[in-house]
């Protein structure tokens, strides 16, 4: 067992529009995203399902060709390997839960969003 405390975790700066911080065990991470205003995510796929839970604000997510806008309160499940991108329509936060783990975010291996 291990606790976090998210406000006391390191801060991972991505690019000028977006941070996060983010737990791994062995078989799932969450992350907690800031956007601001106008953040691109590429689009991208991977071998992680992924649901992402708005906190705050507004995101304009891309699903396999499909556009849909999640406000507060709103989840979107997006299955494995499915193209997917987003753009923050106001600042936001955003929790992101993926199973199985990002091993590329713990190599720093997501350039897609580090631009």
């Amino acid at each position: 067992m291990k606790k976090y405390t998210w406000d006391e975790m390191e801060l991972e700066v991505l690019n000028d529009h977006m941070s996060r911080r983010f737990v791994s065990g062995e078989k799932l991470t969450v992350a907690r995203i800031l956007f601001k205003k106008g953040a691109p995510v590429s689009i991208h796929e991977h071998e992680s399902e992924q649901i992402s839970y708005v906190l705050e604000g507004t995101l304009r997510f891309q699903v396999a060709g499909d556009e849909v806008t999640l406000s507060k309160g709103q989840v979107l499940l997006i299955p494995s390997s499915v193209p997917h991108g987003a753009e923050a329509l106001e600042d936001s936060v955003v929790l992101d839960i993926f199973s199985p783990i990002r091993q590329d975010w713990l190599d720093k291996d997501d350039a897609y969003l580090r631009r």
